[in-house]
């Protein structure tokens, strides 16, 4: 740059920046406004009002169009900022366009919104939690919108985490790979945005392989543009970034709903295989080299549940407990259809020769009997040849609603996978990962906001956790009947969906003995000890449940200790 023109700039930025705040837009018309930023602080802070319509913002420098993005920009309150990273341009200016797509006469004049009092120039965003429902120890976002995990792996002593997040707000939106990493999948680490809208489409499922003849990780996703397609990229430094193919897409169809790759390397065949959702079936396909893939067979047809579209498969081979037999299990994930409404997760248990998935039964299968358990899928390459699941902790029914604004949604903990065989039939097995036991602090009388609870039982048991504003999660395990339930209609606020406030019932395959209760600040995810049955459901109680009674068994309570 000339010096004079530099001299210009910065008098330019010391008058109209010094208090950090964007300049004044550009009115173009009722809808549409501009606005020049220049480079004086790496994030502009966009204000958000959640309950206005979205605002198309395309970001231009040097008349090109870079990114573009949805944000709920506030007309009359923010309710908070979200971070757009400008530092990375390389250029002295930003052109911000929006068009808002609000009723005016609701909304008023665009040269009004509060959005533009509101927006600021900074060096820094600040992610400390505000928010009294985030959890202590499930993984969650820093900030913004999260539902599915993605492409999930392990390698070199990590667990890689992805997931579809919304950047510019806490509900659905933008949808982009977040990222973050764990050695002990309790403590999590956030990293940068691992994949990022492009010209296909945004980022919507899928996963990753760890490529050992290459020392690579292969990420697949759906790139949902004008129509979803499938995608590739290649991280060569373990996950941190990835390098897009630059024949996307690999596969394609007129489908509308093709969705969510799922690729695994089958050893029994010595080739990939690729299982993804097609409206309300399964295609497997196969390939040599990850790339060029050949269609195989679908599955779905007449078994399971089809009151919604699938989603989010997965298939692994598993052992049936206490025998020498191996089996595979299907993963199939519906929205809706769930057993007590909204999304959840089904499966099935057969055989796959690396061709064909046959399903051995004809009943429908749920992974989880709670209301908050979906997308549920595990870790490639996972240590000790271990199948560990995670799902999205929320349900399509109210996720975009709960009571939280900083961030929206949490995983579930993750859960070791395995088969067990009960009146000559084979289910799955869901047990809280062997990490989670070692985070046990000391044994203690009071529950705290982030514990588990240990419930010995010889029969029939009710147990109740409560607070000191009568708020209250009811229990009970029918011995005779085999079922356990949770009553969560009077748990706190249930204000904001008529469809929380409910009570869920799973079937228990043998008798319970002992019951893992993982409570934390706005979940209790319950589990039967040896694996048969599973159940997650949120709660938002306006304080932490302080006590618990129990009849008719003997409760435990070890807080979860987080390192500093």
């Amino acid at each position: 740059m000339k010096t004079t023109a530099r001299i210009l700039f910065l008098l330019f930025a010391l008058a109209g920046l010094t208090t950090g705040h964007a300049q004044t837009p550009l009115m173009l018309g009722e809808h549409h406004a501009q606005l020049r930023l220049q480079q004086n602080g790496r994030y502009v802070l966009l204000p958000v009002q959640e309950r206005e319509e979205n605002a198309h913002v395309r970001v231009i420098v040097d008349n090109r169009e870079v990114q573009a993005l949805n944000v709920r920009l506030a007309v009359d309150k923010a309710d908070y900022c979200v971070p757009l990273d400008i530092s990375r341009f390389e250029s002295e200016s930003v052109l911000l366009d929006i068009t808002f797509h609000g009723d005016r006469r609701t909304t008023g004049a665009v040269k009004d919104f509060v959005c533009w009092r509101e927006m600021k120039q900074t060096d820094t965003y600040d992610t400390t939690n505000r928010e009294r429902f985030r959890p202590h120890y499930h993984h969650t976002p820093l900030y913004g919108w999260m539902n599915d995990p993605n492409g999930m792996f392990y390698k070199d002593g990590e667990f890689h985490l992805y997931y579809q997040w919304n950047p510019y707000g806490s509900q659905w939106e933008n949808m982009t790979w977040g990222h973050s990493t764990s050695r002990d999948l309790i403590h999590w680490t956030a990293q940068p945005t691992a994949i990022e809208p492009d010209a296909q489409g945004t980022i919507f499922s899928g996963s990753c392989v760890v490529d050992k003849k290459h020392d690579e990780v292969v990420a697949f996703y759906t790139s949902a543009g004008q129509h979803q397609t499938q995608s590739t990229a290649v991280s060569k430094d373990n996950g941190l970034t990835f390098t897009k193919y630059d024949r996307n897409p690999i596969l394609t169809s007129p489908e509308p709903d093709f969705r969510d790759p799922k690729a695994f390397w089958n050893a029994d065949i010595q080739r990939w295989n690729l299982i993804l959702a097609v409206g309300q079936e399964m295609r497997i396909y196969s390939s040599a080299d990850l790339k060029e893939w050949t269609y195989e067979s679908s599955f779905g047809q007449g078994l399971g549940c089809h009151d919604g579209v699938w989603e989010c498969p997965d298939l692994m081979k598993l052992q049936v407990r206490g025998t020498s037999e191996q089996k595979w299990l299907l993963i199939c994930n519906i929205n809706p259809g769930g057993p007590f409404g909204g999304s959840a997760t089904q499966y099935f248990v057969g055989q796959f020769d690396g061709h064909r998935f046959t399903c051995e039964h004809k009943d429908t299968r749920w992974m989880d009997y709670g209301k908050d358990h979906y997308a549920t899928v595990t870790f490639d390459n996972a240590p000790d040849s271990r199948r560990i699941a995670v799902a999205w902790m929320s349900n399509w029914q109210y996720a975009n609603q709960v009571p939280t604004q900083q961030f929206r949604s949490a995983n579930t903990i993750a859960r070791d996978l395995d088969l067990f065989e009960y009146e000559g039939e084979t289910y799955v097995g869901v047990t809280p990962v062997r990490e989670m036991t070692a985070a046990r602090g000391k044994t203690q009388k009071q529950l705290t906001e982030a514990c588990e609870v240990v419930v010995d039982m010889k029969g029939s048991a009710d147990i109740i956790l409560s607070n000191t504003k009568g708020e209250q999660v009811v229990m009970h395990y029918d011995d005779k009947e085999r079922t356990f339930a949770i009553d969560r209609t009077d748990s706190g606020d249930t204000s904001f969906s008529d469809a929380f406030a409910c009570t869920t019932t799973a079937p228990v395959r043998g008798q319970m003995r002992q019951l893992r209760l993982f409570i934390d600040a706005c979940s209790i995810e319950a589990f039967d000890a040896e694996g048969h049955m599973a159940m997650t459901n949120l709660v938002f109680p306006s304080e932490p449940y302080s006590h618990i009674r129990v009849k008719g068994g003997k409760a435990t309570v070890y807080p979860i200790v987080m390192k500093k």
